[in-house]
């Protein structure tokens, strides 16, 4: 018998839960069709793109305004891919869905790993959301209104920069109104002890610091979270653990119920009309 690593999982038990390519076969066909629904966006609607937030190359955005003279409510939506895959060009997508409501859209790059680690990966999100607050109002958009979506690595990253000392940016007060986090990962230590490993190289460190879970602030904006019900029990454990401590903690957390839903599939949710889960998310910005 191999011994348990984690939870009551061996190595090859824990690596199963946590590869979600290898759960959903087809995939791909997931990423083909998002990105040919986000070129066809970029081609339809006004795209301001590779906005450089920080020194880095990978610190770009791109975004999309929305016309008219109001300022309007910016929602970010940051990407997964187990912080090493994936590119902002893959997920603007959504931006229709919200241009045609008055919210611009953007999406956002980072560094992947291994040139960057997941700390410092935070600190470029953070960063980001800190130069969206400060520029938001030369594309249109009201830097008083700025919410958050991720999605798997992209979850952990959106709900990260609820725990952000601001003044360390800079910025008198926090400033993300929301935050939708789709399957996100809100505790790391399953992370180190899996296949991905080698070119995450996890601390303990950043176990402690970069967890969620283990992190709440003492006050938060509206969070949503949803996770599919057809993924594995890890990300099912995550969010509920998650909502627990948070909940525990005096934090509003709200839980859309994705029944069905895959690891992919659960992304397709935001964007279906009268679905809960988009329900709920212009619910949240228009409060």
């Amino acid at each position: 018998m191999s011994d348990t690593v984690y939870r009551s999982y061996d190595r090859e038990a824990l690596d199963a839960q946590l590869n979600n390519r290898e759960r959903v076969p087809e995939f791909e066909e997931f990423f083909q069709r998002w990105r040919a629904s986000s070129n066809e966006a970029a081609a339809t609607n006004e795209l301001r793109g590779d906005l450089a937030y920080g020194p880095s190359p990978g610190e770009r955005l791109d975004l999309f305004p929305v016309e008219g003279a109001a300022p309007s409510p910016l929602l970010v939506f940051v990407h997964g891919g187990w912080w090493q895959n994936l590119d902002k060009a893959d997920f603007l997508f959504p931006a229709p869905a919200f241009l045609r409501r008055g919210i611009a859209y953007a999406s956002v790059n980072y560094d992947l790993a291994p040139k960057a680690d997941i700390p410092e990966i935070v600190e470029q999100l953070r960063r980001a959301v800190s130069w969206l607050t400060r520029n938001a109002p030369d594309h249109g958009a009201d830097p008083e209104r700025i919410f958050l979506a991720g999605h798997s690595a992209g979850g952990h990253l959106a709900v990260c920069c609820l725990t952000a000392d601001w003044a360390r940016y800079g910025l008198a007060s926090p400033p993300v109104r929301g935050c939708l986090s789709i399957s996100g990962i809100y505790d790391l230590t399953p992370i180190p002890l899996s296949y991905q490993q080698p070119v995450l190289k996890v601390t303990p460190d950043a176990v402690a610091a970069c967890s969620p879970r283990f992190t709440p602030p003492k006050a938060a904006p509206p969070l949503i979270c949803a996770v599919g019900g057809e993924e594995s029990e890890e990300f099912l454990d995550q969010q509920s653990e998650f909502v627990t401590d948070w909940r525990a903690a005096d934090l509003p957390v709200k839980v859309v119920d994705l029944p069905g839903r895959n690891h992919f599939s659960a992304v397709d949710a935001l964007l279906e009309e009268g679905h809960p889960l988009l329900a709920s998310t212009l619910a949240m910005i228009a409060r």
